[in-house]
């Protein structure tokens, strides 16, 4: 591991996060996220199809179109999961300047934070993260966390 990073457990309740893409790597972590009660906002020329139905759910919201410029304002997470690198680049730079952390899915090297895998039971929230560098680790051993507890979602 590179540099080693602080495995934080924050209160993500109705926290603005920008999510830039509306592909499966936006998805999952959509996902996650609304799990703790994230306020969501999505940027993208398209949305996958459970993306699309959780805006019509209401759930998330959704702008149909690609990254500006000054779209990160008013939001506190950012993550950059477009399948551009230019663009994941010129958002990691925006958020850079304003002090609001970010994670780029495609550069692991200009993350702030890595988003873990998460394993959830009424009693428990745990994360597991290998650091960006083998994510089959992260998912061996988040299987085996969930056959120790039958109750994970």
């Amino acid at each position: 591991m590179d540099r080693p990073y602080f495995p934080m457990f924050i209160d993500l309740t109705d926290k603005k996060v920008l999510v830039a893409g509306g592909g499966t790597i936006a998805l999952r972590r959509v996902r996650t996220l609304l799990k703790f009660g994230a306020d969501i906002r999505v940027i993208a020329p398209e949305l996958c199809g459970e993306l699309a139905q959780m805006e019509e759910e209401g759930k998330i919201t959704a702008e149909h179109r690609g990254y500006r410029a000054g779209d990160i304002c008013g939001a506190q997470i950012v993550l950059a999961a477009t399948d551009d690198r230019e663009v994941n680049r010129r958002i990691w730079e925006e958020c850079q300047g304003a002090g609001i952390i970010v994670n780029v899915a495609d550069d692991k090297s200009l993350c702030d934070f890595y988003f873990p895998s998460v394993v959830m039971t009424d009693e428990a929230v745990i994360g597991i993260n290998s650091g960006g560098t083998d994510p089959s680790i992260t998912k061996k051993l988040r299987r085996k966390i969930e056959e120790m507890f039958p109750s994970v979602e």
